[in-house]
């Protein structure tokens, strides 16, 4: 027996996207910002201190003299030592010239040289207690300051924002079918 049977084809649809992406562009410019900051007021007033020292009675119980005459006497001694060391020094230059004189002259000079009579350290005398007069008179300094408040003055940009909508196109590659057949 013949049983009829159905027979379906069917085709499937096919759909075809076109796609374009959206594009979005952001960009915040940087703010305008001006900073300034004024330099504080100050001012300053200053006495000056005041030292004296008088050590005229601590010089006169040691038995020194005043500096006038003291600066009298070493610029004699000082002229005195200054010509003997001329001489000394010319008599030595004429003992090398007449070297061929015999003896050594070098040598001599050196002897001569080497020994220095030696000094005395002690101290001969102490002067009185409070015979120097100190008095200080201190200074003042007067600071005043007054600060100065920064300026700043801002501007805020707004952003810029560009914004492309993407698109999709969307068409039919194929369309669906469906075909029904009878087979006996």
């Amino acid at each position: 027996m013949n049983i009829p049977k159905i027979q379906i084809q069917s085709t499937p649809a096919r759909i075809g996207l076109d796609i374009q992406k959206p594009v979005q562009e952001i960009r915040q410019p940087k703010a305008n910002l001006d900073i300034q900051q004024p330099q504080a007021k100050m001012t300053i007033q200053t006495t000056q201190s005041k030292l004296t020292i008088d050590g005229y009675e601590a010089r006169e119980s040691m038995g020194y003299k005043t500096s006038i005459s003291r600066t009298r006497e070493i610029a004699q001694q000082s002229k005195q030592d200054v010509l003997e060391g001329i001489a000394r020094r010319a008599e030595e230059g004429q003992e090398l010239m007449r070297i061929e004189n015999g003896g050594n002259p070098i040598a001599e000079q050196a002897k001569r040289r080497g020994r220095q009579p030696y000094s005395s350290l002690n101290i001969k005398f102490i002067p009185q207690a409070g015979s120097v007069k100190i008095n200080f008179e201190p200074g003042t300094v007067d600071i005043q300051i007054e600060p100065q408040k920064a300026i700043i003055n801002s501007t805020i940009n707004k952003p810029i924002h560009n914004y492309t909508p993407g698109k999709v196109k969307v068409e039919m590659l194929q369309y669906p079918s469906l075909k029904i057949d009878w087979l006996v």
